[in-house]
């Protein structure tokens, strides 16, 4: 950097309002009442969608499947978030998809687009657009069992009848006698028989690092010992706060902040095995998987589409949406990165994904997707948009045509 700009980096944290801050703090909430979505000012660059016509077939595929969970009265719950509502966000997939599918041209797509349609970008880590920190998660492929045995002992578990979500979000334990209680901690769970023996058992992984390492990414594929393909997506937790393995190790010294990927997480198990459950243990999160077909569902219970689906902090972002990623990742063709300028949809979440300062990638299925993921750790932008306020009518059906 050069000096200059060094001098107007120093001068712009002393003329800011308090708490400017040289160290970003990605998991810094925003103050109560603000926005997570801020209105680009006059002058800001736009985003550039000119690409996503070239792989139109891939971004309509992805954008399909917001449209129907968006036209579903599920949805309607959901908004008004982020001062969007409802209908906008339909209207705004409806009429993407159909610029999408009709343009003649990237250029008369882009241009449609930032004609007829408002930017937004993620009020970020310091609520001021300040940037998000962009990581990636993916679905494992690890061998299995259906039965225990000596190798293979670490079961992945179907959610429990008494484990309940109830509709404003909580989860509790009911017991037979109608009285609800917290939800059990992981570590209750697994030091525990609350689970083990009651027919819970979906499958069984020979490496507790692995079977951790589903819950992190809430899904997994799993080959059996007869060549079958054991397909698990998420079934749900028991609510309690995510802890990041990652953070507790470098909080506790064991890792280098830059250098607590999954293979930097994978090479401390394998020296300290008998110390993970220490460390996993103060993640009170508990996954619970089912069995599906397909692709692995996210959080909005459809699938997600590797590139195209964002996991986001959906208590501040609207779902479904719209979005463009402007960060960089892996490149496994040169070993380094690439930019990723990507339109997107904003179909999931995930335990660590809170604030308007973290996104989260789905990179695919399998060891490449999960040497994509563990290496991306990336500084960028990310943006929203939704059509006019004046073209929603044009292009939103009426509250009372929306599906069930």
């Amino acid at each position: 950097m050069r000096p200059i700009t060094l001098l107007l980096v120093a001068l712009s944290c002393l003329v800011a309002l308090p708490g400017c801050r040289s160290t970003p703090d990605w998991g810094r909430e925003l103050a109560p009442g603000a926005q997570a979505l801020l209105p680009l000012e006059p002058g800001e660059p736009i985003p550039d969608l000119s690409r996503a016509w070239f792989d139109r077939d891939a971004a309509l595929e992805a954008l399909q499947r917001s449209q129907v969970w968006l036209e579903r009265r599920v949805a309607r719950d959901r908004y008004p978030m982020a001062g969007i509502e409802h209908r906008r966000a339909l209207a705004s997939v409806v009429r993407l998809g159909q610029l999408l599918g009709e343009s003649p041209d990237a250029e008369s797509f882009r241009d449609r687009v930032r004609e007829e349609f408002d930017f937004y970008k993620s009020a970020g880590w310091d609520g001021r657009g300040g940037g998000v920190l962009f990581t990636g998660y993916y679905t494992p492929i690890f061998d299995a069992r259906r039965e225990p045995d000596s190798l293979y002992r670490y079961p992945l578990y179907a959610k429990p009848e008494y484990i309940v979500r109830k509709s404003d979000g909580t989860v509790v334990r009911e017991l037979a006698t109608g009285a609800e209680l917290p939800a059990p901690t992981r570590r209750a769970f697994e030091e525990t028989d609350m689970l083990r023996g009651k027919g819970l058992e979906l499958a069984y992984l020979k490496d507790p690092f692995d079977a951790y390492l589903c819950h992190v990414q809430g899904s997994a594929f799993l080959r059996l010992e007869d060549g079958e393909l054991l397909k698990l997506g998420f079934g749900g937790t028991n609510g309690r706060e995510y802890t990041s393995l990652a953070k507790e190790l470098v909080k506790a010294g064991e890792l280098p902040e830059d250098h607590s990927g999954i293979p930097a997480l994978r090479e401390w198990f394998m020296k300290n095995g008998e110390r993970l459950f220490d460390y996993t243990r103060r993640n009170e999160r508990f996954v619970f998987f089912m069995q599906i077909e397909g692709t692995p569902h996210g959080s909005l219970d459809f699938p997600v589409t590797e590139n195209y689906s964002l996991a986001t902090d959906k208590s501040i972002f609207p779902p479904a949406a719209p979005v463009f990623v402007d960060c960089s990742v892996p490149n496994p063709e040169t070993n380094g990165y690439s930019l990723f300028r990507q339109l997107m949809f904003d179909q999931d979440t995930g335990g660590g994904i809170r604030t308007a300062g973290r996104g989260d990638i789905y990179m695919g299925i399998g060891d490449d997707a999960g040497r994509r993921a563990g290496r991306t750790k990336a500084v960028g932008q990310l943006y929203y948009f939704f059509l006019k306020p004046e073209l929603v009518s044009i292009f939103a059906p009426r509250a009372d045509e929306v599906a069930p």
